[in-house]
């Protein structure tokens, strides 16, 4: 079979989702673009560069949207002014990410303090429930189960493309009140591009169960919410790995399985906390795109709205003060970049109706852009093994993946890094 370039599929969908930028169609434009690749493609030039790839999708501002929008909206809050952000962050060398990385591994997994090595049990061929949207072109649905404490089991739907040339995986993660049908835009656009996708859902959201056994009485089901997981809590459990523990299981059933050549993966709100923190533990992760997931606590302040971003349970500091005084969330951003072909892109909205709007992340993305560049750079060879960027998309005003953010997420995916694994 001929090598396959994947950015010549990519020509209509970046039209249409960069021209529509600041609209919100009724479905995503990337989901008409052109099937995935066939071995019948003309094969990609030496090491996958063409001579005149197709340029990164840009979009302006919502002009509408922002002349609805107060100054705070284009202004940086006053709480972030003076923070000196390289001072902050803990990390500066690659030795200082391969020290903290198991630190926090251990915070979550503290009965081992290790990434659990265990596989799911796996139901083959089980149809597309109906918990998931109609997707097109998949061969397959799989459904992965994850045992966890507490009785809990957590599933992962694996959707295999109906046709496939490359060897990649992705990973997708939805928040807390987004409904399924958040994930199809991004899951058909990567089915279409021959990618298999694992779906993720938060616990006790979408299809997982919405029960937890009594923590004193495993006879008794409760029905907590994230802000009820302290009692949980131990000296030797958190709560954490009920967030984690499935993106680790997964993990390993893909690499035994399937043998990917790289995992991406993309979440959203609090799915874009897990795609932000996961791929910071596990460098078996090899691109993240988090989108409206995270902010630095010194940041969180200074969202308009609301005011403060707190976050729930997981993402809070007075929650998890073993967790996050290990690193704020620029030692995340790093842990998840840092490595051969790794690399991750946050994704934030600057109008959100929900959470981590404004453009507070401005003043961070430069100095945690440069210090991941001078730890990624080998100094033998000059080569970087590590990026990590922030797209601020300002072509709408919900909480989600925009059409233009897929747009940049597919550009990225299948032309930036179309030579690399």
């Amino acid at each position: 079979m001929k090598n396959v370039n994947r950015r010549s599929v990519l020509g209509g969908v970046l039209a249409v989702t960069a021209g529509s930028a600041t609209g919100w169609p009724s479905t995503a434009a990337a989901a008409d673009s052109p099937a995935a690749p066939t071995g019948d493609s003309p094969a990609a030039p030496a090491g996958g560069v063409e001579p005149h790839p197709a340029p990164r999708p840009v979009a302006p501002v919502n002009q509408e949207i922002a002349a609805a929008h107060a100054a705070t909206y284009r202004t940086l809050p006053e709480v972030v002014v003076g923070v000196d952000v390289e001072d902050l962050m803990k990390i500066h060398t690659a030795a200082d990410a391969d020290a903290l990385r198991p630190q926090l591994v251990a915070q979550v997994w503290k009965d081992t303090g290790v990434l659990p090595t265990g596989l799911p049990t796996v139901q083959r061929d089980v149809g597309i429930p109906p918990e998931l949207p109609a997707f097109t072109g998949v061969r397959r649905c799989d459904k992965l189960d994850v045992a966890m404490e507490f009785g809990y089991v957590s599933t992962v739907f694996l959707l295999e493309p109906a046709h496939s040339t490359h060897r990649r995986v992705a990973f997708y993660h939805n928040g807390h009140g987004e409904g399924p049908e958040t994930m199809q835009p991004v899951t058909q656009a990567l089915l279409d591009r021959g990618y298999t996708v694992l779906l993720f859902a938060m616990p006790f959201y979408h299809w997982n169960p919405k029960t937890l056994q009594d923590p004193n009485d495993p006879t008794v089901q409760l029905q907590p919410s994230h802000n009820d997981l302290p009692q949980w809590a131990s000296d030797n459990y958190s709560p954490l790995a009920l967030f984690l523990t499935p993106l680790a299981v997964a993990t390993n059933y893909v690499q035994a399985v399937y043998h990917p050549s790289s995992v991406q993966m993309i979440g959203l709100s609090g799915g874009g906390w897990a795609t932000t923190v996961y791929p910071a533990l596990d460098t078996r992760i090899t691109r993240s795109y988090p989108t409206a997931g995270s902010l630095p606590f010194f940041v969180r302040p200074g969202s308009p709205k609301p005011s403060p971003t707190r976050g729930d349970w997981e993402q809070r500091l007075d929650m998890q003060p073993g967790f996050y005084e290990l690193a704020d969330f620029p030692d995340f951003y790093a842990l998840a970049s840092v490595g051969r072909n790794r690399r991750q892109m946050q994704i934030l909205n600057r109008f959100d109706d929900c959470c981590f709007n404004g453009v507070g992340h401005r003043s961070y993305e430069a100095a945690v852009r440069q210090r991941i560049a001078v730890i990624g750079t080998d100094a033998v060879s000059n080569e970087s093994n590590g990026h990590w960027e922030l797209l601020e998309d300002a072509t709408h005003q919900l909480h989600a993946i925009s059409p233009y953010a897929l747009s940049v997420i597919l550009w990225d995916l299948d032309v930036h890094c179309a030579h690399l694994p």
